[in-house]
């Protein structure tokens, strides 16, 4: 352990800090405004609705909401972390040292990303102590009472920070697929208003922070020039591409002629033939 800090202090030196974070003045205005939007006009229906009508997309909603608990994602990465660390010691191959290395780094930054948003959403959500939409009658859609339970953790979403915190290091690590990583955020998050469980300002607060806690926990790996770099603006970007993440680029790899088989297979003939 010590060496390991050792290490890292070393790594600290080595990668000053980068340019100030990035677009947080904008992020800030526009995520408050939209929780307060969502507050003011959706929460209000949403818990009437829910208390008095069917709803119909209720299966959908419980088929995908409890992909936004933090348990599998911490218990797969944790594992992958330590079968990492254990080829990296007892691997002899340089290139199989360093792939494992690069795994364990992966596997580090979503665990400290859905552990750490997790663990500080949830301090949020008991100290602001507002009432679930199951509790409209009674509280309205403005209820507070802290310390009362789980009945009145709504604000902000913990199921909607998992999702926004996993999905935003994702699309990090492959921003190739940071549309698709998206609309699954939006999907996944909003099923915690379909199953009643949250309103949709608890939600949009919930992807928001989640996501900008990844984006954050980049920037200090990048501090310690660990997966990440920073742009000019600040935000973190990978410093290499990482290649189980990427598409072979079909313009630089030549195709055989046609009717003439590629030299592995003609290999493969000829031994066949002997």
């Amino acid at each position: 352990m010590k060496r390991t800090i050792e290490k890292l202090k070393h790594r600290r030196y080595r990668h000053p800090p980068g340019p100030s974070s990035p677009r947080w003045l904008s992020f800030a205005v526009v995520t408050i405004n939209l929780i307060l939007i969502a507050f003011f006009l959706l929460d209000a229906p949403v818990g009437f609705y829910a208390a008095h009508t069917p709803n119909v997309l209720l299966p959908l909603g419980k088929a995908i909401t409890d992909f936004g608990t933090s348990g599998w994602i911490l218990f797969a990465t944790a594992l992958l972390f330590f079968e990492a660390l254990a080829v990296i010691r007892l691997t002899p191959g340089l290139r199989a040292r360093f792939q494992a290395m690069l795994v364990s780094h992966i596997a580090a930054y979503i665990f400290v990303a859905v552990a750490g948003s997790g663990l500080l959403v949830n301090l949020v959500k008991r100290i602001i102590g507002r009432a679930r939409p199951g509790l409209y009658e009674q509280w309205g859609f403005y209820g507070l009472n802290p310390f009362s339970g789980s009945r009145f953790e709504s604000f902000p979403s913990g199921h909607a920070t998992t999702v926004g915190a996993f999905l935003m290091a994702l699309a990090l690590l492959a921003p190739r697929y940071r549309l698709f990583f998206l609309v699954m955020s939006l999907w996944l998050g909003f099923s915690r208003v379909i199953v009643a469980a949250h309103y949709p300002s608890d939600v949009i607060a919930g992807l928001s922070f989640g996501a900008w806690f990844s984006v954050i926990m980049a920037i200090v790996f990048s501090r310690y020039g660990l997966l990440f770099r920073q742009e000019p603006d600040g935000w973190p970007v990978l410093r290499r591409p990482i290649p189980l993440l990427l598409r072979p680029n079909r313009a630089t790899v030549p195709l055989p002629l046609r009717g003439i088989p590629p030299k592995r297979e003609a290999s493969e003939k000829t031994n066949d033939l002997t």
